[in-house]
């Protein structure tokens, strides 16, 4: 396993920089070869005060420890009409990079990633400025209304699907608009100090390793930055899902590699096939999973319902093309003859390839969560 990192001390420096200074994407210099683990199970705490927002918790990335969890807080907004944008990793092309997260007037790009609490993957809708005061929408935020009075209460689409990272194998497939990107461009500011201290403590909590908490951190989320043992601390429920050590999980990044280019060798394979019995044996897409126990099961047996007509079509163009050879033996058939069924056996065949290829993206297209699950609960 090959991780790629450069001087932990050079990057920070250099990633608060880029975060203060630069009007764009900030990225800190980390590059991981595999994906971070799911998103925890966790209840939101009570927000402490006015004039505090959300920052949702994520998977950080320290060299001499692995995946560590930073716990979502409340935080108070640094200028009056600033909200949070998260940071979060993505895919590169050959690494996952963290991209750090700013407030700024306007919430930007976060990888669509779903942290809940109102931020869902675009924008957040867990509250908003009014003359120069926040109020906090009820059905996503917890707040005491007996201390918090600028309220409000709307229904909003909850996205609960834990995957903590954008792109690569398994990734969320979302990229930014161009309101999204305007907003990377607006002025903005990096974390404040009680974040980056709030940060730097749960590095230096060993329970917070992915290694040891195997995704479900003890200390999922706290009232306050850096308060990790007062009465606001609150424990995750459950990992998002199973864990895999990062061994694992490279292999299997590995694996999916070899899995890309092997259907790409069997795709070559099939565009050259003139007959059905020339084509490469059919592939079957793994099982589903994607945390919902019921959609596999339904997505698993229309899989599975798919593949059977797919394997009759198949079958019976291929004796079809068959009987089609044994009657021109028997014809003893002109070689102009013989050449214009070979041109409309590979007709055949390609139709067959493309149309049984549009149904399987079809029902993988399908396999996906909704990108937006109505919930009744405002808890993540």
């Amino acid at each position: 396993m090959k991780i790629k990192s450069s001087v932990r001390n050079l990057l920070l420096v250099l990633g608060a920089l880029l975060c203060f200074a630069a009007p764009s994407f900030a990225q800190i210099g980390i590059s991981v070869s595999f994906g971070p683990p799911a998103l925890p199970v966790y209840e939101q705490p009570v927000c402490p005060g006015d004039g505090y927002i959300w920052t949702p918790g994520y998977w950080a990335y320290a060299d001499d420890g692995g995946y560590y969890w930073v716990p979502g807080t409340w935080v108070e907004a640094p200028e009056v009409g600033y909200l949070w944008t998260p940071g979060y990793w993505g895919w590169g092309g050959s690494a996952f990079l963290f991209h750090a997260g700013y407030w700024g007037p306007t919430v930007g790009f976060y990888g669509g990633i779903s942290y809940g609490f109102g931020y869902y993957g675009n924008g957040y809708e867990g509250g908003r400025w009014d003359n120069g005061h926040f109020f906090y929408n009820r059905a996503v935020s917890n707040v005491n209304v007996e201390n918090i009075h600028n309220v409000y209460n709307t229904r909003v689409n909850e996205v609960n699907n834990r995957v903590s990272y954008n792109g690569g194998n398994g990734g969320i497939e979302a990229r930014a608009t161009a309101e999204q990107e305007r907003a990377a461009n607006e002025r903005h500011i990096g974390p404040v100090a009680a974040q980056t201290q709030h940060a730097e403590d749960a590095r230096n909590n060993p329970e917070l390793r992915a290694s040891a908490n195997h995704g479900r951190p003890p200390i999922a989320a706290t009232q306050r930055p850096g308060d990790f043992k007062g009465n606001g601390v609150v424990a995750a429920k459950e990992a998002g899902a199973p864990y895999k050590a990062p061994e694992e999980r490279a292999e299997n990044n590995k694996a999916a590699e070899n899995n890309k280019a092997s259907e790409a060798e069997r795709n070559a394979a099939a565009s050259k096939a003139t007959h059905v019995k020339d084509l490469p044996p059919a592939t079957r897409a793994a099982a589903p999973n994607t945390g919902s126990a019921a959609r596999d099961k339904k997505y698993q047996q229309q899989q599975t319902k798919m593949y059977a007509k797919q394997d009759q079509e198949r079958q019976k163009l291929q004796t079809q093309q068959e009987n089609d050879h044994q009657r021109l033996a028997k014809q003893k058939a002109t070689p102009e003859k013989t050449q214009q069924v070979e041109q409309r056996h590979q007709q055949q065949t390609q139709q067959l390839v493309q149309r049984h290829a549009q149904q399987q993206q079809k029902l993988a297209a399908r396999q996906a969560p909704p990108q937006h699950e109505s919930e009744s609960k405002p808890r993540k």
